[in-house]
């Protein structure tokens, strides 16, 4: 073997699902940043389809990051009470939208979204994909963490952080935008805890398919 072997292209390697998954829009059913923002938050250890169900409500009661600031926090409690680990999450977003105040004000940099409570670099890594800001990192939610390894492209991680950062020692900025989601779509879609490897794009370059039978 060739000692200077050069790294795997992986841009060109996961091409198909980025092209498949480009710009495709988070599964968070949000309206504009301040419902991302408060949707994200609410999701951490829940499902994106149980934050889904009661945002309509809640975003109908509280349209606006300046109405949530001045929320009583009862009547906030009970439009999330369904949210797993709510009491700490009704915490973070009334602290949240007393700093921030106005829509407008909502930062949209990595260094400013993660010192807000709450949202840590997956979350912040999804906010800033979703309103188009410049990457900073990887998207690493839980397919990512399960589908990387998979794929080959990292070794097991036991949580975001490890993943991330291993995806961005791999992967070129270039595709840090977009591969993070496009795996996660790809988790949700396609490689299931029990994969349908026969619709996948990428078996061609995928570790787990090749040591299949």
């Amino acid at each position: 073997m060739d000692l200077f072997e050069e790294t795997p292209n992986w841009e060109a390697k996961l091409e198909p699902i980025l092209k498949k998954y480009k710009g495709k829009k988070h599964p968070l059913d949000y309206k504009n940043t301040y419902q991302l923002l408060v949707m994200v938050v609410l999701s951490a250890q829940d499902s994106d389809a149980n934050i889904n169900s009661i945002a309509p409500a809640l975003f109908e009661k509280f349209p606006t990051l300046e109405s949530l600031a001045y929320a009583d926090p009862e009547v906030f409690k009970s439009y999330i009470s369904k949210v797993k680990n709510y009491p700490t999450k009704l915490q973070w977003l009334l602290e949240i939208a007393k700093t921030i105040q106005k829509d407008q004000n909502i930062p949209l940099t990595m260094k400013e979204l993660t010192a807000l409570k709450g949202i840590g670099r997956k979350s912040a890594n999804v906010i800033l994909r979703e309103t188009n800001k410049a990457a900073e990192g990887i998207i690493a939610d839980l397919h990512v963490i399960r589908v990387a390894p998979k794929i080959g492209l990292i070794k097991e991680a036991k949580d975001g952080i490890k993943a991330e950062k291993d995806l961005m020692l791999v992967l070129p900025k270039s595709i840090w935008s977009e591969i993070g989601m496009a795996i996660s779509f790809l988790g949700r879609e396609t490689c299931r805890p029990k994969p349908k490897c026969e619709e996948c794009l990428i078996t061609a370059v995928c570790n787990y398919y090749s040591t299949q039978a």
